[in-house]
């Protein structure tokens, strides 16, 4: 039994961030009920891993009993999450207004990119426009060039589907309180923001300045923080800051004492220089002599694994931190719970697959599944 056992949450089903607030709060228990559009997935969704422990409904929203269905449900459901742009589930007749109106603990997470107010609301984007507006993407790469997209971490999931499911249990806990429901805005523009509080903080004390990249102590300027490239082509990674990381560095890879120690550490004017010797003793070994000769210590050392090694990687071996479902291989859930341990019930299930076992739930008779499935307001994957 997860943490969120006996939870329904009902997700309109989407791309990306509202997906995996949906998977993430599936794998801590919660039923989790996808609101599909169609009987058919995309290419892009057949092995779609964000559908997973998921329970599966296609209803007609553009059809009146659809619509009224939907709120049925939602009058019975604890949360809705959806990641629309604002204003199309308001012309659905299934926003805020009415759904609150027939459930009002409901807890409605939305997320967007620019929030449902301001003059960006409405407008297109992706997660490297989010990231773009906060910082986040002018402090990403080398110093002198241009910035570097981090993949679509920062602003669709960092800043998107977690600030989602933090803001979504959030105000769960407080409606067992107060029984009053209520809108989460989550913002990916917003989320990411926060996510660079620590660049804040030190700027706000000048050890940082974040009007340049790839210059300060954790964006790549310092030597003793950064990738280095090794005799056989691979990457390796070192974060050895504080002291005691510093001398263990220096003492097992046989750095030369003279050049690296403790008193031109943090001599940022020495940083070039001294990353560019480093740079020289890394390449006189492969990454694996190297993960020989450091793994087990304190140096702040790591080997710099694709996604297709790292299950491969001994610690995640033995965390048991990838999982195979359906014939693929993926994360486990996280975080980690001591009583009430998160799991994956089950892999993807088809569009509208559990129409009757979801309505049987919510109370409906069989006479009145099979009247809407006749009607065409519900629909079921006929591969």
């Amino acid at each position: 039994m997860g943490a969120l056992s006996g939870f329904k949450i009902i997700e309109l089903t989407g791309l990306g961030p509202c997906p995996m607030a949906g998977m993430l709060l599936a794998d801590m228990g919660a039923e989790v009920i996808c609101i599909d559009r169609s009987t058919e997935l995309p290419d892009l969704n057949q092995k779609d891993m964000s559908r997973r422990g998921k329970k599966s409904m296609v209803i007609d929203l553009k059809k009146p009993e659809g619509r009224e269905l939907l709120l049925q449900l939602v009058a019975k459901a604890d949360a809705l999450i959806e990641g629309f742009r604002p204003g199309v589930t308001e012309r659905l007749g299934i926003g805020p207004e009415e759904c609150l109106a027939v459930n009002p603990k409901l807890v409605y997470g939305r997320m967007t990119g620019w929030g449902q107010t301001g003059p960006l609301a409405l407008r297109a984007g992706h997660d490297i426009n989010y990231i773009s507006l906060n910082g986040a993407l002018a402090s990403v790469g080398p110093a002198g060039q241009k910035p570097v997209v981090p993949v679509n971490l920062v602003g669709d999931f960092g800043g998107g589907a977690m600030f989602l499911v933090t803001g979504v249990l959030a105000a769960l806990l407080e409606a067992q309180k107060s029984g009053k429901g209520q809108v989460v805005d989550a913002a990916m523009v917003e989320g990411a923001a926060n996510l660079m509080w620590m660049c804040h903080s030190y700027h706000a004390v000048n050890l940082w300045d974040m009007t340049k990249r790839g210059t300060n102590l954790l964006d790549g300027a310092a030597f003793f923080y950064d990738t280095y490239e090794t005799a056989d082509g691979r990457y390796v990674a070192i974060g050895a800051i504080e002291p005691q990381f510093f001398t263990a560095l220096v003492e097992k890879a046989g750095l030369d004492p003279a050049r690296f120690n403790l008193e031109d550490q943090m001599n940022e004017a020495l940083w070039p220089e001294l990353k560019a010797e480093l740079a020289a003793v890394m390449r006189t070994k492969t990454r694996d002599q190297w993960c020989a000769l450091l793994d087990g210590s304190d140096a702040c050392f790591t080997p710099v694994l694709d996604a297709v090694e790292a299950p491969d990687h001994p610690h995640n071996q033995a965390r048991h931190n990838y999982l195979e479902i359906d014939g693929y291989l993926q994360p486990a859930p996280a975080p980690r719970f001591s009583r009430t341990p998160s799991v994956v019930r089950h892999g993807l299930h088809q569009p509208g697959v559990d129409n009757d076992a979801v309505l049987a739930e919510f109370g409906f008779s069989a006479g009145d599944i099979n009247a809407l499935s006749e009607a065409g307001v519900i629909q079921k994957y006929q591969g």
